[in-house]
């Protein structure tokens, strides 16, 4: 199904219910304003992953898989949210009194929406309008009804999260009538999730179901997020995603330790570097005077790192880290005292993460530039365009393998941080296993990793080789391997519909 028409899909049902409930998506709260419905993907993390955190590039596909969400205004103060998905009905309510306007401290929400389980999944909805208050001076003069439904599975690594929130967001903006540009509209929706959910997420998520372009990887550099536009796959090569059928989730303790960790390194660093340190604005936090990496560790050169990497410890003990450095950078994790974290590890994943990222963009533009050379050509000999053909195509393989190359480094690294499973680590082998000889050049885990999906790169006509794979895991372990293909584009390219009560 096409964006425009799983949109328009979920509109007609949105005017079914409000005929039946005679003008209000909620028929205890009578309405007769407009209803806004606005779509999000999903995306599969192809490259860069974790480190973006961290500064990194990453590549991003926008997956066909979207998040619908309807908004309603309604009279009283009282966000009503229904969401409808492949587990069933879920209902929350939420007094915008909560909010005081956008007034209130992010963690007196966080800490409500917390405090109930049933509730919590509300978070990621309601959350918007909480930080588009205080952000953006929406004006919290109505409740609304929001109606939620989605394809994009949960817990699979293809951020859920972020594509209900940007959907939301969406219709929110809409119903409102307020105008963000869409990289602001990004950065809210990741406060949304680091503030209000909870959960230390970077922001490539949210741009790529805010910002992508279907059938293209979005390259987005996370410092903090600037949109370094869209770059297409070479006509000969697609990507899928496998998932392992194991639950992955970016609060896990796993994601959030290897970002601490990520934080402890480069303070050491900077200490190492001999960078001016300063207190930050709360205990645990600092300030680094930073013109040589700019705060990032993506910025820190392999070289570079080569020269300090002796003095990198490869775990320290929270409270001795806490009162040899005072904190780290990182202002959505604390350090616990009374934990041991990797440091080396998590911290050289994003400077090699960054440096195999980069030169994943440089090869695709290269190969573009290959086809547009091809193109030009023209007017040559029948026997002259054959010859040029099979050196193409042998030109195609080579960079097609470095390519995968570079993706099963990462999936290495990630599981060096420990962050891989048992069952990503399968299927990557699988992918192995297949080889380029069978149109298969490389996979990688995606996201924050322990668990969810993996990334496959491939020749386009690997299609049935991918699933075929997908059996073969099956098979061994039982888990169904649930094919990602396809893609359709961000928030930000389709508008929202409107429906009228009547």
């Amino acid at each position: 199904m096409t964006s425009l028409a799983d949109l328009e899909s979920t509109a007609s049902r949105v005017a079914s219910r409000l005929a039946a409930g005679r003008g209000s998506l909620d028929t205890t709260s009578p309405s007769s304003a407009p209803v806004f419905v606005a779509r999000a993907p999903g995306r599969l993390d192809v490259m860069g992953g974790i480190a973006d955190y961290s500064g990194s590039l990453v590549l991003q596909w926008p997956i066909r898989e979207s998040t619908r969400v309807a908004v309603q205004r309604r009279a009283d103060r009282v966000l009503h949210i229904e969401s409808s998905d492949a587990s069933g009905t879920h209902i929350a309510r939420v007094p915008l009194d909560l909010f005081e306007d956008g007034r209130a401290p992010y963690s007196r929400a966080r800490e409500w929406f917390a405090r109930d389980h049933s509730r919590h999944w509300a978070a990621y909805v309601a959350g918007v309008f909480h930080v588009l208050a205080k952000e953006e001076r929406l004006a919290l003069d109505s409740g609304a009804t929001l109606f939620v439904e989605s394809d994009v599975p949960q817990g699979k690594g293809v951020s859920s999260s972020a594509a209900i929130e940007a959907a939301t967001m969406e219709a929110v903006l809409a119903a409102w009538g307020l105008q963000v540009d869409p990289r602001t509209r990004a950065i809210r929706c990741q406060q949304v999730e680091n503030l209000i959910v909870g959960a230390p997420c970077g922001v490539m998520d949210q741009m790529a179901a805010i910002c992508g372009e279907a059938g293209s990887l979005m390259a987005l550099l996370c410092q903090p997020a600037e949109f370094q536009g869209t770059i297409a796959l070479p006509d000969g090569l697609a990507v899928w995603g496998l998932d392992s059928g194991i639950r992955h989730a970016v609060t896990g303790a796993d994601y959030g330790d290897v970002r601490v960790g990520a934080f402890m390194g480069y303070r050491v660093l900077a200490d190492l570097a001999g960078l001016p340190i300063s207190a930050g604005s709360r205990a645990g936090h600092v300030r680094v005077e930073d013109h040589r990496w700019h705060g990032y560790l993506a910025n820190v050169s392999p070289g570079t790192f080569l020269e300090f990497e002796h003095a990198i410890p490869g775990s320290l003990h929270g409270a001795t880290f806490l009162g040899r450095y005072g904190g780290t950078t990182d202002l959505v994790t604390d350090v616990d005292p009374d934990k041991t974290y990797a440091v080396w590890k998590p911290t050289a994943h994003p400077i090699y993460e960054h440096a195999r990222v980069m030169e994943w963009g440089q090869l695709l533009s290269g190969a573009q530039g290959a086809q547009g050379a091809r193109g030009a050509r023209g007017a040559q000999g029948a026997e002259g365009a054959k010859g040029a053909q099979g050196a193409d195509s042998a030109d195609s393989t080579v960079i097609a393998e470095r390519l995968g190359v570079l993706m099963y480094q990462s999936h290495g690294s990630y599981s060096a941080c420990g962050l891989g499973s048992d069952g990503t680590d399968l299927l990557v082998a699988l992918a192995r296993e297949a080889g380029s000889a069978q149109g298969i050049y490389g996979a990688k885990i995606t996201g924050g990793g322990s668990g969810g999906t993996v990334a496959i790169l491939g020749r386009r006509d690997a299609g049935e080789r991918v699933a075929g794979i997908g059996r073969e895991y099956e098979r061994r372990t039982g888990r169904t391997a649930y094919l990602f293909e396809g893609s359709s584009p961000g928030a930000a390219a389709v508008a929202p519909v409107r429906v009228e009560p009547n």
